[in-house]
């Protein structure tokens, strides 16, 4: 099994880029099954998540064809059978969740195994079965498998019973099929659901936003969507994660495409604590902390805090003078990643599953640790940065599922992180 050794204490210059958004792009990917046309999606992030979200589409019958490097064609025509789905590839990934909504706008019946992803508590998709049964699909739960039957998909009103993104973009695109008028209340507004909704709009899809938090979707009864050219947008948490990386470890670094119109929330939090940076158009300029301040964080749907730039946050507070609070109520147990953190030095007290005090500063010293999802992989990965001495961090596959090659990017900013194994 692959894992990172990090020397710290490396002071990081130049520029990184920031690469397309694996959440936009599931999502675009999956809207492909929606139409029998052809569908181009560019700036495709070469990660484990997508790469085997694309080996599901192929398995079930699209065509696949790589354009250039990050820019792929997909036909899902009348070869598509969802009876081919491996059960095992759709079990390894969080993505493979935003296919039911096509599938089961598009087909009569199908059956997939539970998705996988980050161990970060319970996830279940109870959220996403609730709204397609109110559309008219019959769900039912057979052991470690989800069994699908659809006979008429009706336009209802729906009230979401929470801000959930992928549940948000499952119903999007199973009401674009579905005959009469959905109206989705509670929708999630991130921008991978924007990115969505403009690529639904281009193939045809009838789709409104009312108001903040609502989307009004015109179904085409059965009628498939029309083909599409869409472009994923740039990945605002990796770029939060390098902006993080240079506050922290950094002597000079430019983060390019870091999109931080979407980071609004991010970036005021992060100058409380007293990093220094300036945004500069569609980039931003960091540069070394100095006296960073204890702060109050809590992740909170969007425009708020994200929910996967709190983990990264952590390394930045046990640098910060004072007792910090951390708060993240959107999923439980994801603080596991703490655990780890305590290992290299940090002084945290577990509140409960969801609150936790980050004392600093701290010095941090490395040792062998476990990445157990993306993000809390990528805040370990900050952590051994700043670090004395070397770090090793164990199961760098989580890592790999959100973020391409980063130990050869990091690498390009003078970071000492090597690939073994």
């Amino acid at each position: 099994m692959e894992k990172f050794v990090i020397e710290g204490g490396k002071k990081l210059k130049g520029e990184i880029s920031v690469l397309g958004s694996k959440n936009a792009a599931g999502a675009l990917l999956a809207a492909c099954l929606l139409t029998d046309r052809a569908c181009v999606i560019d700036n495709l992030p070469l990660v484990k998540d997508i790469l085997n979200l694309l080996d599901i589409l192929k398995e079930m019958g699209c065509e696949l064809e790589f354009l250039s490097e990050r820019k792929v064609k997909i036909i899902a025509g009348s070869k598509v059978n969802p009876e081919k789905i491996s059960y095992e590839k759709f079990s390894q990934a969080r993505t493979s969740v935003l296919l039911i909504g096509p599938l089961a706008a598009r087909f009569k019946q199908f059956k997939v195994s539970r998705p996988g992803g980050d161990k970060i508590g319970l996830r279940p998709i109870t959220t996403h079965l609730d709204v397609l049964e109110k559309l008219g699909v019959l769900v039912k739960e057979e052991g470690d498998f989800y069994c699908f039957k659809t006979k008429n998909l009706i336009g209802q009103e729906i009230v979401l019973p929470e801000f959930s993104v992928t549940a948000t973009e499952n119903l999007l695109m199973t009401a674009c099929l579905a005959k009469g008028k959905t109206i989705i209340k509670l929708a999630a507004q991130e921008p991978h659901v924007s990115c969505l909704v403009e690529q639904l709009r281009k193939m045809g899809a009838n789709i409104e936003k009312i108001c903040e938090n609502c989307f009004s979707v015109n179904g085409a009864g059965g009628q498939l969507l029309g083909g599409v050219e869409h472009t994923v947008i740039a990945d605002y948490i990796e770029a939060g994660t390098f902006i993080i990386i240079g506050a922290l470890a950094g002597q000079g670094v430019l983060v390019k495409n870091a999109v931080p119109e979407y980071l609004d929330s991010f970036l005021e939090r992060l100058g409380a604590a007293g990093a220094r940076f300036q945004v500069m158009g569609n980039d931003v300029q960091v540069w070394p902390a100095d006296g960073l301040q204890a702060i109050r964080l809590q992740a909170l749907p969007y425009p708020g805090f994200p929910t996967d730039l709190l983990p990264l946050m952590v390394p930045v507070l046990t640098q910060a003078k004072g007792k910090s609070l951390i708060h993240d109520p959107l999923y439980e147990n994801r603080l596991n990643y703490i655990h780890q953190l305590r290992k290299m030095g940090a002084d945290i007290e577990m509140v409960d599953p969801h609150r936790a005090f980050v004392f600093g500063p701290t010095p941090l010293t490395g040792v062998a640790i476990e990445s157990w999802d993306i993000r809390a992989g990528a805040s370990l990965v900050v952590a051994g940065l700043i670090a004395q001495g070397q770090t090793i961090i164990n199961n760098i596959e989580q890592i790999d599922r959100g973020y391409e090659a980063i130990e050869k990017r990091l690498q390009m900013l003078g970071a000492d992180i090597k690939r073994v194994g």
